[in-house]
């Protein structure tokens, strides 16, 4: 039971309410002081009845009797008084927030009654029953029971509600949905219906706060996020804009009904396929919008203190008058958690893992204490924390996470963002004195930082410098990736509380409900470990000095010959004119002339260096050369009755190489017109060939990749050249499609189940496989930096992998499968199943164009 005394526009804050507790109803009353004597007065103000007990809050547990005023020996709880009024007679009482001053709760011993005028007296009898009710709730033993039964009569409160209809916004709206939920705001859940229409979101608070209504406009929505909540799945939040930090709504439902709200939300969001590694990679979203994103992949939300978005300690120098952004000593080791940074705590701490928690509401109200009071005392029973262990210094905090024995907290985006209050107590708090007397008022900070606005704007330039984006992939695996779960976070001593990590516990599983209660409670003081995004090493941001770091492995000493200068601002290396105007014009093709030549799919095309012959061979088993400038068919020729499936011109345009269904890859003289040599090196079709540097390599259905040393002769004669199998690299099944980086140091393969596999040539070996379609693979292409390889299937996707990790990092889907493609990183053109040519703006997760070709 709880009573606000009101001043204007104030509202009761739910974070008066004890943790896991419920707001059931309100109502306007007077409290009675002195009633019946000459020194009767009332105090205008609300009345509240909550599931277990602000500001006047008596926690129902303590209720001795409650009767008619000046009748002794009632033996009801809770009754009412001809009035109209309510008195309560109990053992204990709070004062919180007294005059409308936060600070630490007030409590007040011994017998004492309290007389509340309700200004409806035909609710009395209402308000009453309700108080038995949850009266006889809070007195029960266990936990558990009392947890039972409080949510059994709010389940029978939510049964007796629904949406009110006149709330909508207009009256031609549609209902497609209601249901009951609650909705998630830090420490508190709030219940009642949800309501959607075809325009719009609705949810109406049981208890009418903060607001009668929430509203929110679908078309207004942007993104979708579905969470888990106490480690398990049970919420859907909401956000109406890009980039901010904070959601519109999080709504918490206790089955699968959430996945239908999410779907059919997910029919008024605007088109927008994840491609957020890759624009990070190439520098069009900086660290800090990639980590909020990351964050909410994860299930971080600011709505949820036990798992609030989490940012890493990337500065370690907090004593310089400067901070040098170019000197590496600045900077925090990113490969390493919080808890190993310091070698002679990491050894004790080896044997204490299961103490250590990553995230929990204490460790994030720590840092906000001075602008979220009210949670900190909510969580920590009225009162502020010891004023020495506050957060009373920024140097004081990274030294407590060196060398103090389990305070490993990582940082909160308010480190990196605009608002500097959470450093200023504004609020003027009375939050004690240190033991040397200090008053603890706002955070002390680095020398470096002239002010408290200075402080995160340096903290933002350090968290975007070239160091970190170097680095910062590692602290992804520590947090989000492949270190932060089994043997790669034992490896890099990253091990917290079995119970923080997703999976740790089936709550469904738990039939004692003392026991599941209990462990809920832990879940969410604790906190949980972020949920892993990623299995394999994340991928590293491209930055202009990639080139100039240590290339140690085979696989970057093979990459250097195809990499930007060091110092160069663009990651691609486009030097030719008219490869740039051509991009930079890529959407305006026009269709300028057509001819048909076969009978059958066009399979292969190459051009001649100076564009006046066009070469093109078919499903019809034939290849054919056609004159650009006389417009005529100039030559064609069939090796075999089988299909040909592939073509290209050897450098200075005499001789053309074509690939054949027939298990053969033949030469083609074009001076003479004639078949020039066969090579017969497959035991079924040819489905693909490469050339570089006088080496031939093919791909074939007999599930292999071989790579030939083409050495010309050296007397003139029938054959041009003589082949030597180099290698042949073995694959499961049928090979599709293969595919060279610029200086021919990797390779792309693609098989037929879906999977595409990267190799080194210098080595001969597989760096990564990765099945990333459903169904065969149409095109594989490297982009002009060699650091990612696009792939095309026959399933529509166009997929985006990086090559130094295997990692697929974007993904955007056709509504028909894309046969054929080009691209120069950022843009694609590719040829659809239809006929159509789109253009596709990779970063932008967009087609930009369509264009009927064919």
């Amino acid at each position: 039971n709880k009573f606000t005394r009101k001043k204007k526009h104030k509202k009761i804050s739910l974070l008066l309410l004890n943790l896991e507790e419920y707001c059931f109803e309100q109502h306007r009353a007077n409290h009675i002081l002195h009633k019946c004597s000459h020194h009767e007065r009332k105090i205008r103000g609300s009345l509240k009845i909550c599931s277990k007990s602000p500001i006047i809050k008596i926690p129902l547990r303590d209720c001795i009797k409650t009767g008619k005023h000046g009748e002794n020996g009632a033996n009801r709880h809770f009754t009412k008084e001809k009035s109209g009024s309510i008195s309560l007679i109990f053992s204990q009482v709070y004062f919180i927030k007294e005059h409308n001053v936060v600070a630490p709760y007030k409590i007040e011993r011994g017998k004492m009654e309290y007389v509340f005028e309700l200004d409806v007296p035909g609710k009395v009898e209402d308000v009453v029953e309700t108080l038995l009710q949850l009266h006889r709730a809070s007195c029960l033993d266990n936990l558990g029971d009392q947890t039972a039964m409080i949510t059994a009569i709010l389940q029978s409160r939510l049964a007796r509600t629904s949406f009110d209809k006149n709330r909508f916004q207009n009256i031609s709206e549609k209902l497609h949905m209601e249901c009951k939920a609650e909705m998630v705001t830090p420490l508190v859940t709030n219940p009642g219906p949800v309501c959607i229409t075809d325009t719009n979101l609705y949810f109406q608070p049981l208890n009418g706060y903060p607001k009668p209504v929430v509203q929110i406009t679908l078309q207004d929505v942007r993104r979708i996020y579905k969470r888990r909540h106490g480690l398990m799945p049970l919420g859907l939040e909401v956000f109406c804009t890009e980039d901010d930090l904070c959601s519109n709504i999080y709504l918490k439902r206790p089955d699968d009904l959430y996945f239908y709200i999410a779907t059919y939300l997910e029919h008024h969001v605007a088109e927008h396929t994840e491609s957020y590694m890759l624009q990070w990679q190439r520098g069009h979203l900086s660290n800090y919008q990639y980590l909020l994103h990351l964050n909410n992949l994860a299930d971080r939300s600011c709505n949820d203190l036990s798992q609030y978005p989490g940012f890493p300690w990337t500065i370690h120098d907090y004593s310089s008058s400067e901070l040098d952004l170019s000197n590496p000593g600045t900077f925090q080791d990113l490969s390493k958690p919080v808890g190993a940074l310091n070698k002679e705590w990491l050894e004790r701490l080896l044997t204490r893992y299961q103490e250590i928690h990553y995230s929990s509401p204490g460790y994030v109200l720590f840092y906000l204490v001075r602008i979220a009071p009210e949670y900190t005392l909510s969580l920590q029973n009225g009162r502020f924390d010891n004023a020495d262990r506050m957060f009373n210094s920024i140097a004081e905090t990274w030294k407590n996470c060196l060398d103090g024995a389990m305070d490993f907290k990582e940082l909160i985006p308010e480190f990196y963002g605009d608002d500097v209050s959470f450093l200023v107590n504004s609020l003027k708090l009375d939050l004690g004195n240190r033991q040397g007397g200090q008053m603890v008022d706002d955070v002390e900070l680095p020398p470096w930082a002239s002010s408290p606005k200075d402080f995160p704007q340096k903290s933002k330039d350090a968290l975007e410098s070239n160091y970190v984006s170097e680095h910062l992939h590692e602290w992804i695996d520590l947090i989000f990736g492949y270190k932060q779960k089994g043997s790669g976070a034992v490896g890099a001593h990253n091990v917290f509380h079995p119970l923080t990590y997703e999976g740790g516990v089936d709550l469904n599983s738990i039939q004692d409900p003392d026991e599941k209660v209990a462990m809920l409670t832990q879940i969410l003081e604790f906190g949980q470990t972020p949920k892993q995004l990623f299995v394999t090493p994340h991928s590293r941001r491209i930055t202009p000095k990639f080139k100039s770091l240590s290339q140690t492995s085979s696989y970057n000493a093979s990459m250097a010959d195809s990499q930007v200068s060091p110092g160069e601002e663009s990651f691609e290396d486009l030097t030719e004119e008219s490869k740039t105007l051509a991009w930079n014009n890529i959407t305006k093709l026009q269709l300028h002339e057509h001819y048909k030549i076969h009978k059958e799919a066009v399979t292969g095309i190459t051009v001649s260096r100076n564009g006046s012959s066009v070469f093109t061979t078919s499903q019809d088993s034939t290849l054919k050369m056609f004159s650009k400038e006389s417009k005529m068919l100039q030559s064609s020729i069939s090796f075999s009755n089988m299909a040909l499936s592939s073509c290209l011109l050897l450098p200075g345009d005499a001789t053309v190489i074509t690939s054949s269904w027939d298990n053969n890859v033949y030469f083609y003289s074009v001076a003479f017109g004639r078949r020039q040599d066969t090579l017969m090196g497959h035991d079924d079709a040819v489905s693909k060939i490469c050339w570089h540097d006088n080496r031939l390599y093919s791909a074939s259905w007999d599930s292999t990749v071989k790579v030939w040393s083409g050495v010309p002769a050296e007397m003139p004669g029938t054959k041009r050249y003589h082949f030597d199998l180099l290698a042949e690299l073995e694959h499961d099944v049928r090979v599709d499609t293969i595919s060279l980086n610029p200086a021919s140091t990797l390779f792309v393969s693609s098989t037929k189940e879906g999977t595409v596999n990267i190799w080194n040539l210098t080595t001969a070996t597989l760096m990564h496989q990765i099945p990333c379609h459903s169904g065969i693979l149409c095109d594989t292409a490297f982009s002009p930096d060699s650091r990612h390889v696009l792939s095309t299937g026959a399933d529509g996707c166009l997929n985006v992998i990086d090559v130094q990790t295997g990692m697929l990092i974007s993904s955007m889907t056709s509504d028909e499968p894309q046969r054929c493609f080009v691209w120069d990183g950022n843009s694609v053109l590719s040829g659809s199943q239809s006929g159509e040519l789109l253009v596709w703006d990779l970063l932008g997760a967009k087609i930009s164009e369509r264009t009927q070709g064919h």
